[in-house]
């Protein structure tokens, strides 16, 4: 199982180092910046699994940091845990409001927020944890690689089956040709653009192949998403 990604924004080093290494003893990967601004830039290059997002940030509130990734496609649906030291419920409402999935006031437990966070993660990533990933009347086994759509078995190569899980551990979220390149293929493949239509054409075949709903939505001059447009 790959490991999961957290992108950390908290300016306090000390908490920043004390969050950081009770999720690296739970297998996170965490990448770690007290900047808002290079945490919208990191947020969209690394493509983390979730965001832990301090509120009173320098430069860039986390508050304002949370907009800007629910209005960007590729961070839209990025789960952001915020960190604050307000605890009115006044505050808290309003960082719900302004895209956050869960809310924890200064100070905390370590653990609690571990659990949090993977309370998040089961919720919006169910491949991290090894579960089958599901989507209108589509599932795909993610530990025994199969797929099946209406009860039916679906065939797929191993790159289509790739691409389909990446799609379905980021339901809705817009991804670029180059972005399903990198995340598929990897960065370092030497691999042309236009192969990027091509499985989807064939994933698309193949999910067809019997009727039902489209749900893979090409997004004019951005992109392709797993979006039946409900």
């Amino acid at each position: 199982m790959p490991r999961k990604k957290l992108l950390l924004l908290e300016d306090d080093l000390g908490l920043a180092q004390l969050v950081r290494w009770h999720f690296e003893r739970e297998d996170f990967d965490v990448t770690q910046t007290a900047s808002g601004e290079e945490g919208l830039i990191l947020a969209e290059e690394l493509e983390p699994d979730v965001m832990i997002l301090d509120w009173m940030l320098e430069e860039l509130s986390g508050l304002e940091v949370c907009r800007r990734l629910r209005r960007d496609a590729p961070t839209a649906n990025l789960p952001i845990i915020m960190l604050t030291a307000r605890g009115e419920e006044a505050d808290r409402v309003r960082g719900l409001e302004t895209g956050a999935d869960d809310y924890v006031t200064k100070p905390f437990s370590p653990k609690e927020l571990v659990a949090r966070v993977n309370a998040v993660l089961r919720r919006v990533r169910p491949a991290l944890s090894g579960a089958t990933l599901r989507y209108h009347d589509l599932e795909l086994d993610t530990a025994n690689y199969k797929v099946r759509r209406s009860g039916g078995p679906i065939s797929l190569g191993p790159t289509e089956f790739k691409v389909l899980r990446h799609l379905l551990e980021h339901q809705g979220r817009v991804f670029s040709r180059e972005r399903l390149l990198d995340a598929v293929w990897g960065q370092d493949a030497v691999i042309e653009i236009r192969t990027v239509d091509v499985q989807i054409r064939r994933l698309r075949l193949a999910l067809n192949a019997h009727g039902g709903k489209e749900l893979i939505r090409t997004v004019r001059a951005a992109g392709y998403a797993l979006d039946a447009g409900d």
